[in-house]
């Protein structure tokens, strides 16, 4: 296997290489264990694999919290490779024609 070829799998999106480093340094057995570790639903690490779900921020830091793995190479190891996460405006301004709120 060539480098680049190597290279090509490191940047592409792969949740499985994630949760696989995870049941290694973590020692556990299998998928099973590793919801109960993370306390989310073994049906959840399923979705994950079978690219049906992300991998979603609160999971993310929960994994940090589990592993002492950084947010960065938990990033790395599923294939993210954004230097930052842009968040839209749109998702903080009201919508047309909606009354404000009063507090």
């Amino acid at each position: 296997m060539n480098s680049d070829s190597e290279s090509d799998e490191l940047l592409q999106y792969n949740p499985n290489r994630l949760l696989d480093t995870l049941i290694e340094n973590l020692r556990l057995k299998n998928d099973a264990a590793l919801s109960r570790a993370l306390e989310v639903a073994p049906p959840v690490i399923s979705k994950i694999r079978h690219h049906r779900l992300p991998v979603g921020a609160s999971l993310l830091i929960r994994m940090h919290e589990v592993s002492d793995l950084s947010i960065r190479d938990l990033r790395y190891l599923m294939g993210d490779r954004r230097a930052k996460f842009r968040i839209s405006d749109k998702q903080f301004k009201p919508k047309e024609g909606a009354a404000p709120k009063e507090a």
